[in-house]
């Protein structure tokens, strides 16, 4: 298809920068699988650092310091969508092939950039031809909407019939029409619309409304494609990383799992919760990706000397490794939210000293990549127990997902309070000073464990045989232990279950206990006694201000 150059300049451009701006999106989408640096835009950015002079690179630095390559790939962003991509529109109302050589120039020069890179691959090209085909069927489906629809030419004046017309005159005629609108047609709406002349010699009504609705869905998807190439591309990225992490051993080993802190029985939670399986819980709409290699840890507030460490820093210092169990404040009696891990990191107290807390400083306001804030007591943190800005969740770096590069994992409180995952801040300040996102929207400011017990075998609503059956679950009461769980049937007497073996204070427990069922409707309740004698409550609370309590209540039937 050819087209008139008498389409408005601004119609022209704006195919030009939609098509544009999905060739690129799309590529950068592509890119997302086919590896970050295959992407045109990135491959460009690269080739016009190495071709730039020292001093124009210095000044770049000096003026634009960390966001220096920020504003480069900005710089190719706007030459591109504002120089490049209008003229190709204008290229395209003209003739459509010269628009899809423009395309296809532009493309070129990606790849050029592309397969000039010393670890180019043959799969790199994909993301630059992807995302041209992607451009040139934009650009043509574009022309198309503006095109509208086919009109009959004017009627020639009577005298015209037999009067032969000059070759200027009629040409002078045809454009006449396409400029004032004689002899145009009714769009798709009905209205009125000047006629332009597509092929030389077909006339066809401009159609605004149409370009530009698909000139939007078209900006939609350059968005919306760029957007998602750009988080999955660096999820992808940050996990490459993250595989390459080499994990140092501890120098403070956690105690060898007891062989008996595993019932093996069937359903029940087992002793080390699988990463794939531990809950997750936070306000991350999209998992933050943070590379390893630029993350630092600031320590600040007050301290007699701020600190800021960086990841490698962290891993060249001793490190400990303990078994501890994390419980979500939002968890209701009996919920999901809890799982145990094997984590290994640095000892919060060790980096903390390095800054040397001041006196009155009660809490440690830690900050999350994605700009989330928790507020942790001094005096947990520092009274002796496995506190960590943890490195690795189960024997490998930490899942994205769960904070890598580093978290924190404080034994004995809620996540809310002691949890921060992607951590890059700690403020040393007082709680009568600073508030963490949790508290002003009701949650309490501090929040020790609360000591629970869950039934995980049955579940309530199953029917059972009658006979002997087990009944197991998980107790916990981080950092300080639990020493006896009781299961009750139907209101009876409370009835010690047999406790599985722990290493230590800071993770659940496993518990069972037979029962001769016997048929009919039966209700089974669980109650669980931490080291220090103390007997979860009865009284039953929401989750809100500082965590639910109640015994865990099921139902079952038996036939």
């Amino acid at each position: 298809m050819q087209s008139n150059p008498m389409v408005p300049a601004w119609a022209r451009a704006l195919m030009g920068l939609v098509a544009g701006g999905v060739a690129l999106g799309v590529a950068q989408l592509a890119a997302a699988f086919a590896g970050a640096k295959s992407s045109p835009v990135v491959a460009v950015g690269d080739a016009a650092i190495d071709l730039t002079p020292a001093p124009v690179k210095e000044f770049a630095i000096r003026t634009f310091g960390e966001n220096d390559k920020t504003v480069l790939i900005a710089g190719v962003l706007i030459v591109v969508l504002g120089g490049v991509a209008p003229l190709i529109g204008t290229l395209a109302v003209r003739r459509l092939g010269y628009g899809f050589a423009g395309l296809a120039v532009f493309g070129a020069i990606g790849l050029a950039a592309v397969l000039t890179r010393p670890d180019a691959g043959a799969l790199d090209v994909l993301p630059t031809l992807v995302g041209a085909a992607a451009g040139a069927w934009t650009l043509s489906w574009l022309v198309r909407r503006a095109a509208g629809e086919p009109v009959a030419p004017p009627p020639l004046p009577p005298a015209a019939a037999t009067d032969a017309i000059k070759p200027a005159e009629s040409a002078g005629a045809t454009e006449s029409a396409g400029v004032s609108g004689e002899g145009g047609g009714a769009g798709h709406d009905g209205a009125e619309r000047p006629a332009v002349m597509l092929a030389g010699a077909d006339l066809w009504t401009f159609d605004r409304r149409r370009l530009l609705t698909g000139a939007t869905g078209g900006a939609v998807v350059a968005i919306g494609s760029a957007v998602l190439g750009q988080a999955l591309g660096g999820q992808r990225a940050v996990d490459a990383e993250r595989v390459r992490v080499a994990l140092p051993k501890p120098a403070t080993p956690a105690k060898p799992i007891p062989a008996a802190a595993d019932l093996h029985i069937r359903g029940l939670s087992p002793f080390i919760t699988r990463n794939r399986d531990f809950y997750r819980v936070d306000t991350a709409l999209v998992v933050p990706q943070v590379d390893p290699r630029s993350w630092k840890l600031r320590i600040h507030g007050m301290v007699d000397r701020p600190v800021e460490l960086t990841y490698q820093e962290l891993l060249g210092m001793p490190l400990t490794e303990a078994d501890v169990t994390l419980t979500c404040v939002s968890n209701e009696v009996g919920g999901e939210y809890v799982g145990n891990a094997r984590w290994l990191g640095v000892r919060m107290p060790e980096v903390l000293r390095r800054a040397g807390l001041q006196s009155g400083a009660d809490m440690l306001l830690s900050t999350s990549a994605d700009g989330f804030t928790c507020g942790t007591p001094v005096d947990v943190v520092m009274d002796g127990r496995d506190a960590l800005f943890a490195i690795a969740m189960n024997g490998e770096a930490l899942p994205l997902a769960h904070g890598f590069p580093v978290r924190q994992v404080v034994p004995g409180l809620y996540g809310y309070v002691s949890a921060t995952k992607w951590v890059v801040d700690i403020k040393v300040t007082r709680f009568d000073r600073d508030e963490a996102y949790w508290t002003p929207r009701g949650w309490s400011a501090k929040g020790p464990i609360k000591t629970q017990s869950r039934i995980d075998v049955p579940k309530s609503g199953d029917s059972l045989k009658a006979g002997r059956a087990t009944i197991a679950g998980v107790a916990w009461a981080q950092h300080t232990g639990v020493d006896a769980v009781e299961v009750r049937v139907d209101r009876g007497p409370w009835r010690q279950a047999r406790l599985a073996e722990v290493p230590g204070p800071d993770t659940w427990r496993q518990w069972s206990i037979d029962w001769d069922a016997t048929a009919g409707e039966h209700t089974i309740q669980v109650r669980a006694t931490d080291a220090a004698g103390r007997t979860q409550t009865e009284q039953e609370a929401p989750p809100a201000p500082d965590g639910a309590t109640g015994w865990h209540t099921i139902t079952v039937s038996v036939s």
